[in-house]
């Protein structure tokens, strides 16, 4: 069962999977936000529609693109495609990052404290990934720079994560999850996937000392 996470195409396909959701309402927001058709709960974003844009856009390319470079079959046989999807994988991410947290400064309400600080701390670690990524690769440390962009993935998709597991809760109670309950549920969408992304950076080093 470990090893599945080291084999390039099941891995990218579960990616692929797991990310579906978050990318398909982020389509959706970019088509909603030009056309005047957002939804009451995300109508407030209105005031401040780059942002909100930016950020569907990042969250868009960066669910899309990553399968696709943790895919070692790309980086094998296409290095070059590699690597410009990985810089406009990176260029997503910090606008993903970036405009969660604008949006956060213009809408600190919107949410309890609980949340709000979960989706701070979470733009910021995001960010924060990407950016020794991109060190760690100018340096060709190139183990290093995958752990870092495995962590910003896990941190990215958060949202991907909170769908599986709110889904099942709303067709059980008609209702969606709300309040602290919900919130906390958020958070641990985070937790979960950092623990995965370790897992999965923890198998890659013990892979490469097997072989060595």
């Amino acid at each position: 069962m470990n090893r599945i996470f080291m084999r390039p195409i099941p891995f990218a396909l579960i990616l692929v999977m797991l990310t579906i959701i978050p990318i398909t309402f982020a389509a959706l927001r970019l088509y909603q936000l030009p056309m005047g058709q957002l939804p009451a709960d995300a109508i407030k974003f209105a005031t401040v529609p780059w942002t909100l844009g930016l950020h569907s856009l990042g969250g868009l390319l960066f669910g899309l693109l990553g399968p696709i470079q943790f895919a070692g079959v790309l980086k094998r046989r296409f290095g070059r495609i590699h690597r410009i999807s990985g810089r406009i994988f990176v260029l997503a991410g910090l606008f993903l990052g970036l405009s969660s947290l604008r949006l956060l400064a213009e809408f600190p309400t919107a949410s309890t404290w609980v949340l709000v600080t979960a989706r701070a701390v979470a733009g910021l670690a995001l960010s924060a990934a990407l950016i020794l990524a991109l060190i760690a690769i100018r340096q060709r440390d190139v183990a290093r720079h995958r752990t870092w962009m495995i962590r910003a993935y896990a941190i990215g998709m958060g949202p991907a994560t909170i769908s599986f597991i709110m889904l099942p809760i709303f067709l059980i109670r008609g209702a969606p999850l709300e309040g602290y309950a919900a919130d906390l549920l958020f958070v641990a969408s985070w937790v979960i996937n950092i623990a995965i992304a370790e897992r999965v950076i923890g198998l890659g080093r013990t892979e490469r000392y097997t072989l060595a």
